[in-house]
Formats: C-alpha cells, sequence, structure tokens
C-alpha cells in the first residue's frame, strides 16, 4: 500500500519517526509530505533514511527545480495520513488554504485521508478547531485522537496526539475493511434528511432533521465501494462523491415516488430520512393571510415508505430501517421491524443526551428479530460504519 503521511510543525512531530516504521515494517511504502513549520522540529534528512525516498515539502525542488506533482500523489496514494495535525494545519485543509505541498496534496487526494491531531487543550477546545474538525469528518475525513478511558485524565487526553501504533492500527484495519467489503459494486438506496409538506407557497411542515446521518452513511457506503442513490430531503450539504448519485426531494410523496423507483434496482435500502407521516389535505394557491382567531388544517396520512418497500423487498435484497422514539423506544421499534419487513432497526432515542436531530453525535441501538446491541454514544461517522458492518453481516449470511 502506498501511504502519503503529511507532518506539520507541532512538538510531537518526532512521533512520526515511529509511525513510519509501523507502516515500513508491515511492507507499506510512505512518501512523507512536511511543511515549512515541520522541518523546525524534525529534519527532512531523518525522515528519509527512514522512508528511503525524498521528503517532500516545496512544490519546487531548490536544487533542480524539479516539479513536485500534488496531483500525482493523490493518485498514487491509497491513504492519506496526517499526524500531527496542527489546528492551523487543519483549519487549512477545512477552508482549503492551499499554500502549502501538504494541503494542496490533500485536495487533490483520492484516497481516504485520516487526521491525528496535536495541539494544547485550549486550542483543542476552541470552537474554531472544533467547527473545522467536524467539516471534514462531513467530508469523510478520519479522525484519530486518544480514546476515552485510557489515559489517568481524560482532559489531558483532548487534542494530543495518539500513539503512533494505534494510528496505524487504525488507519491499516480501515483500508482493509474497505478493500474487502462485500458492499463493492453493490447499489445501495439511501434516504435522509426532512421533508416539508406545504401548507401554502410560504409555509411547510416539516421536521428538524439535519440529514448528517444519512449523509453520514452514504458516504461509508461510497468508500466501501458501492454505488449510492441518495435520495434527500431539504438539507445544507449534500455528500461529494462520484459513487454517490443525489436525488433532491422536497415532499413525503416525492421521496416515496423516487424510492419506489430506485429500489428495485438496489440491493439494499437505508431508509434515514425523517418522513412527515401526514401531510395538508390541500394547499393554498397562494399566502395564507392572518383572519380570525383559528386557523384550521385538515391533515391526510403519507405513505409509508418503510412498509412500501418492505412489502416490494425481495429475496437477495437488504432493508434497514431507523426509529426515533420518545417513549417505550424498543418495543415501538420491535413492533416497525415486523410491520414493515424490516432486515434490522436502528433506534435513536430523543431521551439520550447528544443524540438525534442536528447533533454530530448518535447514541444507537441495533435490534433484529435475534436480539439489540446497544452502542455508546460516538459521532455519526463513526455510527454510520457500525452501521455499515450489520449491514455486510447480512450479506454475508
Amino acid at each position: 500500500m502506498n501511504i502519503v503521511l503529511g507532518i506539520t510543525g507541532s512538538i510531537a512531530a518526532y512521533k512520526a519517526c515511529t509511525l513510519i516504521r509501523q507502516f515500513v515494517k508491515r511492507g507499506h511504502e510512505v512518501q512523507v509530505v512536511i511543511t515549512p513549520a515541520g522541518k523546525e522540529f524534525i529534519t527532512p534528512i531523518t525522515l528519509s533514511a527512514l522512508t528511503s525516498k525524498p521528503v517532500i515539502s516545496d512544490f519546487f525542488a531548490q536544487r533542480d527545480g524539479t516539479w513536485h506533482s500534488h496531483v500525482s500523489l493523490g493518485l498514487w496514494a491509497d491513504a492519506m495520513v496526517v499526524a500531527p495535525a496542527t489546528a492551523s494545519t487543519i483549519g487549512k485543509m477545512a477552508n482549503g488554504i492551499a499554500d502549502n505541498m501538504l494541503v494542496t496534496t490533500y485536495l487533490s487526494m483520492k484516497a481516504p485521508v485520516f487526521v491525528a491531531p496535536a495541539m494544547d487543550l485550549d486550542m483543542w477546545a476552541h470552537d474554531a478547531t472544533q467547527h473545522n474538525l467536524e467539516v471534514l469528518r462531513q467530508r469523510g475525513v478520519t479522525i484519530i485522537e486518544p480514546a476515552e478511558g485510557e489515559l489517568a485524565s481524560h482532559l489531558i487526553g483532548k487534542g494530543r496526539m495518539e500513539e503512533p501504533e494505534r494510528i496505524a492500527e487504525q488507519v491499516l484495519a480501515a483500508i482493509d475493511k474497505k478493500e474487502h467489503s462485500c458492499l463493492s459494486g453493490r447499489r445501495v438506496l439511501i434516504t435522509a434528511g426532512p421533508t416539508y409538506e406545504r401548507i401554502d407557497p410560504v409555509r411547510f411542515i416539516g421536521n428538524y432533521s439535519s440529514g448528517k446521518m444519512g449523509i453520514a452513511l452514504a458516504k461509508e457506503c461510497a468508500q466501501r465501494g458501492a454505488y449510492v442513490d441518495f435520495v434527500c430531503g431539504p438539507v445544507i450539504s449534500y455528500p461529494d462523491s462520484p459513487n454517490i448519485n443525489v436525488v433532491k426531494v422536497e415532499s413525503a410523496g416525492e421521496m416515496w415516488k423516487s424510492a419506489s423507483t430506485l429500489f428495485p434496482n438496489a440491493d439494499a435500502a437505508i431508509l434515514c430520512a425523517a418522513v412527515a407521516d401526514f401531510t395538508p389535505d390541500t394547499v393554498a394557491a397562494t399566502k395564507i393571510k392572518r383572519e380570525g382567531n383559528d386557523l384550521v388544517l385538515r391533515l391526510k396520512p403519507t405513505q409509508d415508505i418503510a412498509k412500501g418497500l418492505g412489502a416490494m423487498k425481495q429475496a437477495h435484497q437488504r432493508l434497514v430501517g431507523f426509529a426515533l422514539e420518545t417513549t417505550d423506544e424498543k418495543s415501538n421499534a420491535k413492533a416497525k421491524l415486523e410491520k414493515k419487513n424490516l432486515d434490522f432497526i436502528v433506534l435513536n432515542s430523543l431521551r439520550d443526551e447528544g443524540a438525534g436531530f442536528r447533533h454530530d453525535t448518535n447514541k444507537i441501538t441495533i435490534i433484529t428479530r435475534d436480539g439489540e446491541t446497544p452502542y455508546p454514544l460516538k459521532q455519526k461517522t463513526e455510527v454510520a460504519s457500525d452501521i455499515i458492518d450489520r449491514l455486510e453481516a447480512l450479506f454475508k449470511k
């Protein structure tokens, strides 16, 4: 495997030597790309001796003017790892500020990207840093940080670079999983986001869904080689991948029409959207004016997409549903599992802090006919990986 290792200006730069050894002893080639500040902490000569390759820092070689092609590096690599990654570099990556070879290489990278942050606690906790990390997560970048509970003090671990041995383990395990995924070449339908049910030209009935969970699922499937039909209601951003076909809809009716059309050609469907259960019986052609003391809306039920697709499901297809509940969570989820002919259902409870709509984290329980598996609170990108692992297990049976 070909690995681009990005090194930035952090005191933890010396740990890159151990990380290189971890990759090299497993038979992988490593090309170091270092920032100018990174060279203040560790010498290119040391890194070159470990990788048996010249270290790249500038766009042009100083001696003969040879151009270092960031595009070629992006095509050559099977993975890019930035370790240590300073707050400055993370900010540049998140905002596309390509003022050095490392960030330019990241912007050209076709392979999975992993970032191991390294900074002090105050910089780590700053809103700007956390925002930039979330931007990278939403783009499918894996953020590697020390696991909670593994340090004497949880606060000491925040911002601290993970140990090189663990970084190598996580990177290689993630690449191996995706290279050998049984989803490769399969087609997966994913519904995501809210639906808007129009009352008049300016008002609608909706919900608080951001679509973040569905976007994470779409990216995870695409990274494992699947072709994704992503049918989503109004969301702020959309997944960007050659393997993802985005279908934008607004109402529950439009979502049902698209999903039911695409499902017959799918190997699996993950129904993550927060679909309205009711829609106005009539939609006013003009804005409804404030008249009188009351406004009465008559609602009619929408098409139950999960139940409809469950009735269409063929023997070779897999169907995954979501249940967002506030009371009697498990019993309601189990009832939906049976009623809608699902292979498994992902349960969220709004009573769990940090789970549900608009959060970057989620806490789920996967329920099957054979039992249930609870998971701790995690980033939605990590939750997506857990869900897709369970989906892959269905195809291996």
